[in-house]
């Protein structure tokens, strides 16, 4: 079954960033941000309990030290770095979900983590390990490091489409510090097209194949919970014809 997730709990401290009680109400899979690039321990907790409320899984989504540029600035880690940076923060949600008898879901990494594990297998090994460790399966990018590694040291692997977000000609994602924000139809179209014939319109205007099994919505835009309602919409029509 497609599922549709979000990245959320990204507030910290008296700072909230989108509509997370809107959004949870729309999803299926939640993407915690566990403190580094955002979130604090008081919003994971809140997170986890608004995710309880509404029968929402939870996911660990750990990103790089890096709160001034929410984590969408790379930096130079070498595996152990990697290691250490995944099972601190998805330790520290743990923690929360333990105390709300939750289970952790998946861990799927933020922004430029995520594109740094998509292009380089040795730190895509290092996440790998962490994923083993807490017995889940990551979340990313079909034909990427993601999933090759985690075939090879047999990590359960859930593709995802990113409808809200640029891919290059050859399905690469393109990870900018302020990505331009779509619209509620744009995104509409992208994911009408990706469920049609497997494909997404890449910036230059190729049409890349994609393979997903879930799609991802981000809660940080202004049009943040109309994009997301208009993708439940159609996942839910998709459902009922399949």
């Amino acid at each position: 079954m497609l599922t549709l997730n979000a990245d959320l709990g990204e507030g910290i401290g008296r700072h909230n960033f989108g509509n997370d009680a809107a959004l949870m109400q729309l999803i299926d899979v939640a993407n915690v941000a566990c403190g580094f690039h955002a979130g604090d321990p008081a919003e994971m907790e809140r997170t986890v309990r608004l995710a309880q409320e509404h029968a929402v899984a939870v996911g660990a989504h750990p990103g790089l030290p890096d709160l001034a540029g929410f984590g969408r600035r790379a930096m130079n880690l070498d595996p152990a770095d990697v290691r250490r940076l995944i099972t601190y923060q998805t330790g520290a949600l743990k923690g929360f979900l333990d105390a709300a008898d939750m289970p952790l879901h998946h861990i799927k990494p933020h922004g430029a983590l995520y594109g740094m594990l998509a292009r380089d297998a040795k730190l895509m090994e290092a996440a790998a390990g962490v994923c083993k460790i807490f017995k889940v399966p990551f979340f990313g990018l079909a034909g990427t490091a993601h999933e090759q590694v985690c075939e090879a040291e047999g990590v359960a692997f859930v593709p995802e489409l990113y409808v809200d977000l640029d891919y290059d000609n050859e399905g690469n994602l393109l990870i900018r510090p302020q990505p331009e924000e779509k619209t509620p139809e744009q995104v509409a179209q992208r994911l009408n097209q990706a469920l049609a014939d497997c494909t997404i319109t890449a910036e230059d205007g190729t049409a890349v194949p994609v393979r997903f099994s879930s799609v991802c919505v981000h809660s940080d835009g202004g049009h943040s919970v109309q994009i997301a309602q208009r993708c439940r919409e159609e996942l839910d029509a998709y459902r009922e014809c399949e």
